[in-house]
């Protein structure tokens, strides 16, 4: 009777206070569609963790436990977010990219917001690892923050995690008002001309070859960032390999994601996610993707000040790298101005471009801090 009254006993507040937390990202996924394939398993990851240890009896995270095990050999050994890569990759296609380069600009613009809250995150008290593992939030994507926050910002790890994803569900929330205040309704009216350029398959093939080889030489560090979603690019591009294409697409990706949602929650101890400062990364989150979105309105601006042909300012927000999500937003925002307006393929060739731009500051960070440069 006492063994199966101990789990009661050891009962804490905090455990009960993180079966609401677990509880709520499962009413986001479910009820809200807020991300589900990650905050679902997220959450009840976080209600496994949290459940009473019986001394003698190894928790289901702890080392030995089995989420501990998929822990040590999925995130602390950076496979997961890898294969994630991989998967992205194989998913994505650069070629509306390779129509209209000049978006990459957008693609840079857009990761504004990751310096921005570094710098408030310093500003904070939070130390300088931590500090820039909370600013890749705004990367908008979340491999990245993942590959980002386990190497250097460990003990803050899940709620950089829970707050990069979720904020990626809420970009239609976060992106309109934003562009609303920074715009004004007839710039938000421009149009924009597309050409339909023909891309050969010889240039998607040799695209992500030479930019893993440019990357590795000028970044050697970003070569597991770049290199895994190039491969999954040249995976899809190179025609013969369409099997592996779909593999990596469905089959790798779901069960990545599945694995990494599930392990994130089991990361969610009650006594270091329910923290003072975990309130303090969510809303640095929601300030990295805060200002991510002004940089890119603000860049197109000040475009327009020298060029004929007028960028509508809402594009540059769709350099981040939420896709395809910020890339509708642009194109519904644009129609609610104008019925007959049509930016869909110029939204989404930027937010292409932020795929890369995310994944580009993901590797500055990770370079200068391992050098010491910041």
């Amino acid at each position: 009777m006492e063994q199966l009254t101990m789990g009661i006993k050891n009962l804490t507040l905090g455990n009960l206070g993180m079966f609401i937390v677990g509880g709520f990202l499962i009413y986001l996924a479910i009820k809200k569609d807020f991300e589900p394939m990650l905050l679902l398993p997220i959450g009840f990851g976080a209600i496994l963790t949290n459940l009473p240890v019986i001394e003698g009896i190894p928790g289901i995270s702890s080392p030995e436990g089995v989420l501990g095990i998929l822990k040590d050999a999925g995130i602390t050994t950076e496979l997961f977010p890898a294969l994630i890569f991989i998967a992205v990759g194989a998913m994505i296609d650069f070629e509306p990219l390779l129509k209209m380069p000049s978006m990459l600009f957008f693609g840079a613009a857009a990761q504004f917001g990751i310096f921005m809250t570094l710098l408030f995150a310093l500003i904070l008290g939070f130390d300088i690892n931590d500090a820039a593992a909370i600013g890749i939030i705004g990367a908008a994507d979340g491999p990245t923050s993942i590959f980002v926050a386990s190497r250097f910002s460990p003990k803050y790890f899940a709620a950089i995690s829970v707050a990069a994803y979720s904020y990626m569900a809420l970009v239609p929330l976060i992106q309109p008002p934003v562009i609303k205040l920074l715009t004004t309704k007839e710039e938000r009216k421009i149009r924009m001309e597309y050409r339909d350029v023909k891309i050969s398959k010889m240039v998607k093939i040799l695209f992500p070859i030479l930019v893993t080889i440019v990357a590795g030489i000028i970044a050697p560090i970003s070569v597991t960032l770049v290199g895994l979603l190039m491969f999954g690019n040249l995976i899809r591009e190179c025609g013969v390999l369409e099997r592996l294409s779909k593999s990596a697409q469905n089959e790798l990706a779901n069960l990545v994601t599945l694995l990494l949602g599930i392990t994130i929650g089991s990361t969610m101890y009650a006594e270091e996610f329910l923290k003072p400062q975990t309130l303090m990364i969510l809303g640095l989150g929601l300030v990295a993707f805060v200002f991510d979105t002004a940089g890119g309105v603000l860049f197109a601006k000040f475009l327009n000040l020298f060029v004929k042909k007028k960028y509508n300012p809402m594009v540059g927000a769709a350099g981040i790298s939420a896709f395809p999500m910020s890339a509708r937003v642009i194109q519904k925002l644009a129609k609610e101005e104008d019925p007959t307006n049509f930016v869909l393929m110029q939204a989404v060739s930027a937010n292409v471009a932020g795929q890369i731009g995310s994944i580009i500051a993901g590797s500055v960070i990770v370079a200068l801090l391992s050098q010491g440069g910041f």
